[in-house]
């Protein structure tokens, strides 16, 4: 299988998805429609792009439902491809891969590529992912020939996010989820292999597929109807707990930061909104990194806290958090946070959580927007509450953003241990705090202004100080 990379912007140019779909599996979201007359019954693709928020469980792709004897899904299984198809009460096809799919940081390309009446059994039902076919299942039932394979059925109802036959939702953002009626067709199809990278799959144009009676094309372009199909047949779906602020820009042709589930110390923190909200410190320490660490450039993220502890941390960190013992963030030489009861500055504190950390700010409050500047090239720090920037001597009073005024002097990322920084939130008390991380491509929370980088990307609070820029592949492919 080729490298999973998290978007196409080692080119220059190339086709460009601007928005995907955020599927938050506690809110129960979905999309549904009732199936038409078929174009041809046994022959259909479908084709998507995801990236996964929560892992293990249930996670459903797709589902569709006639009744409890005839409905089907695609799900991620226990991080598994998992498709099962049951026609009267018995299961006519099941492919479950060996293949793990646990990657939060990066864009996967799912293919379901179906002809029931091809005469090689292993070729009526072809998976795919990121442009190569899947051939090794630990479970591979396949159907028999010209059996009528029911994703495709008139009158069915057909779930986005959800299975056919009761809940298990994704979790997770979704993008170019394409349906061909009455075609079997290949990868090639919806994505191509990076011509100066060609281990990197990314996606092309389909508009001009034909799509077939019961066809459709979601590109979540339009929030106020995230479920409209653009392909020019009309067959919308509808949306089920999902709003205009689900609509991103995190997209597998320009992949942002979210927090990482898979760097969890002590598996003490839960994650959702798209591994953008993060509830941190029901054991007595607890902290949590970004999915991209940075190693040049300029950076501007925002953090909301808002289920505070005294004790809750935020800012910068060399290290993902692994490992045992009573390591804070601000405990290594390397770790830049600043403390929720006063602003202080915590770097080298040691393990000992008595320690106190070195003025810096005030403190912050419930509901506060704290906007994190990390500068790279020159090896600096800042922090701001609510838009207003640390003077560096324990207030917030800098409405403008200075280079010269609360600057903190870090580490040359390399020359720390691991050669980079995440951006990290954490708690070291026996209370819990939540964290909302906004990186600009999908924010966990209301946004009343809006406020882009200098190249257009992200959406922020408050405005992003000039010269910095949203944490996204491409911006990292010109600045990092």
């Amino acid at each position: 299988m080729p490298l999973i990379f998290p978007s196409n912007t080692l080119s220059a140019g190339g086709f460009s998805v601007d928005n995907s779909c955020r599927f938050n599996d506690g809110d129960s979201p979905h999309m549904e429609r009732t199936y038409g007359t078929s174009t041809d019954v046994d022959k259909c693709t479908m084709s998507v792009w995801v990236k996964r928020g929560a892992l293990g469980g249930t996670k459903s792709i797709f589902g569709f439902h006639t009744d409890d004897n005839n409905r089907g899904s695609l799900v991620f299984e226990a991080d598994q491809l998992d498709l099962i198809i049951r026609d009267s009460g018995s299961v006519t096809t099941r492919l479950v891969t060996t293949a793990l799919y646990r990657d939060v940081s990066a864009w996967y390309h799912i293919v379901l590529s179906v002809d029931t009446g091809q005469g090689v059994a292993a070729s009526r039902v072809r998976l795919y992912v990121n442009g190569s076919e899947v051939t090794v299942f630990g479970t591979e039932t396949d159907p028999s020939q010209d059996l009528n394979f029911g994703f495709n059925n008139s009158s069915i109802v057909g779930k986005v996010g959800q299975k056919g036959e009761n809940n298990d939702y994704f979790d997770g953002y979704m993008a170019e989820f394409v349906f061909i009626d009455g075609l079997q067709l290949t990868p090639s199809s919806f994505g191509e292999f990076n011509e100066d990278s060609p281990t990197i799959w990314q996606p092309i144009d389909v508009s001009g597929l034909t799509f077939g009676n019961n066809g459709y094309y979601l590109d979540f372009e339009d929030s106020a109807d995230l479920g409209a199909d653009v392909s020019g047949n009309s067959n919308d779906f509808t949306s089920t707990n999902l709003a205009a602020t689900d609509q991103a820009s995190d997209s597998p042709t320009n992949n942002f930061a979210t927090f990482n589930p898979l760097d969890n110390y002590y598996a003490s923190s839960t994650f959702s909104e798209g591994n953008c909200k993060v509830v941190q410190g029901s054991s007595t320490y607890a902290w949590n990194s970004s999915t991209i660490a940075v190693t040049a450039g300029k950076w501007y993220v925002e953090a909301k806290i808002t289920t505070d502890s005294e004790h809750a941390l935020v800012g910068i960190t060399d290290a993902a958090p692994v490992g045992t013992g009573t390591k804070i963030l601000g405990s290594g030489a390397y770790d830049y946070s600043i403390k929720f009861s006063n602003g202080d500055l915590f770097n080298n504190v040691g393990d000992d959580p008595s320690n106190d950390g070195a003025t810096y700010a005030a403190a912050y409050a419930q509901n506060d927007i704290i906007g994190i500047a990390l500068d790279c090239d020159n090896n600096k720090l800042y922090f701001s509450k609510g838009g207003a920037w640390s003077d560096g001597s324990g207030s917030w009073d800098s409405t403008t953003f200075n280079a010269s005024v609360g600057a903190i002097t870090i580490t040359a990322p390399a020359s720390t241990d691991n050669g980079h920084y995440f951006f990290a939130s954490g708690d070291y008390g026996s209370a819990s705090c939540t964290w909302e991380w906004n990186f600009g491509g999908c924010p966990p929370n209301t946004i009343s202004s809006g406020n882009a980088d200098a190249d257009g990307y992200g959406n922020f609070e408050y405005a992003v100080p000039s010269g910095y820029y949203a944490l996204c592949t491409k911006n990292l492919a010109e600045y990092g």
